[in-house]
């Protein structure tokens, strides 16, 4: 199987990341926008937290608050699981699997280097299986 190194290869390393200070709302929008489930919540360069769908639908009301007043840093989950380019595939998906998260921040030292979601891991895993059955049909067939 492949290593997260390969779903950036193709996907790309972009990062949409908000400040913790950001409203929900302004953030949600920011996700409408880039149309992601998710953002990183960065301070000074420093990941701090990631802000997903999940926070905002389970927390909000739950605060008391509405979205244009509560800040991100509120409601984000601090702290987020990281992955190394260097993650396999199979671990990427136990840890997301096995702590119920949808996406795994992608890190090099200090530095974030992308951003990797269940769908890119469920994308990644099919693509292979299907490379795999190609490559062994051709060799049953000859072809």
């Amino acid at each position: 199987m492949g290593w997260v190194r390969n779903i950036l290869e193709e996907k790309g390393h972009a990062v949409v990341s908000v400040p913790p200070s950001i409203t929900a709302f302004n953030a949600l929008e920011v996700m409408r926008d880039m149309n992601v489930g998710g953002l990183l919540v960065v301070d000074q360069d420093t990941l701090v937290g990631i802000f997903t769908e999940r926070d905002y639908a389970r927390k909000v009301i739950l605060k008391g608050k509405t979205s244009r007043e509560i800040p991100v840093s509120e409601l984000m989950t601090p702290n987020p699981i990281t992955v190394t380019p260097d993650t396999s595939i199979e671990e990427c998906m136990s840890l997301m699997t096995n702590k119920y998260i949808r996406h795994l921040p992608v890190m090099e030292g200090d530095k974030i280097v992308g951003v990797i979601s269940i769908g890119d891991v469920v994308r990644f895993i099919i693509d292979e299986q299907r490379y795999i059955i190609e490559h062994l049909e051709h060799y049953i067939t000859g072809r």
